[in-house]
């Protein structure tokens, strides 16, 4: 994990310090780092399976849904992300949260979930990213703009997999993407922190 990423893990809630690993280590969005599971970790074959996210509806109700683009796809799990996400289980054991699937009004599906808040609810999206992440951004001298969201750190996964000559293929199939290959762009304090700025 780089700098930047370790700067911010050490920012934040020990609850939530696992956001950063899973996001720039292995790519996953946040939505689908909300709902992992400890069944979706192989730690012997070292790959993680993201089967969902965590959905709001427009009145803030969370639910279960496929990942973006309703695919869900396997990725390498990094040896500094085995050993973050051990040591974030030995310390928080993970929750059964019951959710209706896709939407609202889905049935209803039960899964033990790696991050949940103290209550054992699912992570709301807007107060974690109003109330954990922009203070977190803040302690490290970052501003806290939609440029340096959550989603940042899939920029920074993508971009260390193409310095080290990943194919633009296969790093779109690790991101979930389809179609026309993203272009990746790293924000510019997260970049000038990696190169040491």
């Amino acid at each position: 994990m780089g700098r930047p990423c370790s700067r911010l893990h050490a920012s934040l809630p020990e609850r939530y310090a696992i956001l950063p690993p899973l996001a720039a280590g292995a790519g996953l969005r946040q939505g689908e780092i909300f709902a992992l599971s400890p069944d979706d970790l192989d730690f012997d074959r070292e790959t993680i399976t993201v089967r969902r996210q965590v959905k709001l509806t427009a009145s803030n109700q969370p639910y279960f849904a496929l990942p973006k683009g309703r695919k869900t796809r396997s990725v390498p799990m990094p040896t500094s992300v085995r050993a973050a996400l051990l040591a974030h289980l030995e310390r928080f054991p993970a929750r059964t949260v019951t959710l209706p699937w896709d939407g609202p009004d889905g049935s209803p599906v039960t899964v033990t979930l790696i991050l949940t808040t103290r209550e054992s609810k699912p992570i709301n999206r807007h107060y974690f990213n109003a109330k954990i992440w922009k203070p977190a951004l803040h302690a490290n001298g970052v501003p806290a703009t939609r440029d340096n969201g959550c989603h940042a750190l899939r920029h920074y996964y993508a971009s260390v997999l193409l310095d080290g000559g990943e194919s633009i293929k296969t790093i779109s199939e690790r991101l979930g993407h389809s179609g026309e290959p993203p272009r990746f762009r790293t924000p510019d304090p997260i970049r000038s922190a990696r190169n040491g700025g």
